[in-house]
């Protein structure tokens, strides 16, 4: 069956007194559960530079968790995880208005069956897959400049370095409703899946990223290492990273929306 580690770790940075990110997780106790259910994994970075940002990002979290804990038995990840985003959402606004704020967050999760991975995003926190000493990113950054250069409208160099790279287009928060990207991918047992905010990806490469795991003995060293690169190179923001390593997958076939075992 699908067997997993991981590690998470969170800092401030080198100039922020307050962490406005949040992580979560949720883990089978079984492994009935780990086949009705599965893994997930959450990340949220709140807006703002102050402290509703936290309690933005810790209500999405909160909610996405809350939500997966009581969903129907093998109900699909790929249906289940943007429902549960617009809900998170929902939660969000309704404690802006109630707090007189305006409050927002982004929000990254991935939710791992079988050997499946549904990733689900808004915002620009990012999920990678680190397969063979390669990192590649299964999410797309949502900022007005990261949009300008998928229209071609700049270049990717100039999106890297542009002052406005972390205004986001899209945010838990920001509306009443919210479109969740959504992606499926399938998983094989030496895999990790990186989970991270913008204060890890804006100053660590992809192939850093890589690397650190690949030269560590553990994911505990493997996270430690990449959020001292962070606060080295930069330290201007939150930094927080979820690192998750398949270590065994269970092959599995879907026939009329049901599962079956692959020999």
């Amino acid at each position: 069956m699908l067997d997993l580690e991981f590690t998470q770790l969170s800092d401030p940075g080198r100039t922020r007194e307050q962490n406005e990110d949040y992580l979560g997780y949720l883990l089978p106790a079984t492994p009935a559960q780990a086949r009705a259910h599965g893994w997930l994994f959450a990340l949220a970075d709140g807006v703002g530079g102050q402290q509703q940002g936290e309690v933005a990002a810790r209500i999405a979290v909160e909610t996405l968790l809350a939500g997966f804990r009581e969903s129907s038995v093998r109900e699909p990840h790929a249906a289940l995880l943007p429902r549960l985003v617009q809900t998170a959402n929902a939660r969000v606004v309704d404690a802006g208005l109630a707090s007189g704020a305006a409050i927002a967050t982004t929000l990254v999760a991935c939710a791992l069956r079988f050997d499946r991975v549904v990733v689900a995003h808004v915002g620009d926190s990012r999920c990678y897959l680190i397969r063979r000493n390669r990192a590649t990113a299964l999410t797309r950054d949502h900022t007005l400049v990261d949009e300008q250069a998928r229209m071609g409208l700049i270049s990717a160099e100039d999106a890297a370095h542009a002052a406005t790279r972390h205004v986001l287009s899209r945010s838990l928060g920001s509306g009443l409703f919210v479109a969740a990207d959504v992606a499926e991918n399938q998983v094989t047992a030496g895999d990790v899946l990186l989970l991270c905010s913008d204060g890890l990806h804006g100053s660590v490469t992809a192939q850093e990223m890589a690397r650190a795991v690949s030269e560590t003995n553990t994911l505990v060293d493997a996270a430690e290492k990449l959020l001292e690169l962070a606060n080295q190179r930069d330290g201007s923001d939150n930094i927080s990273v979820q690192l998750i390593r398949v270590r065994n997958v269970e092959r599995m076939g879907m026939y009329r929306g049901r599962p079956y075992k692959l020999r």
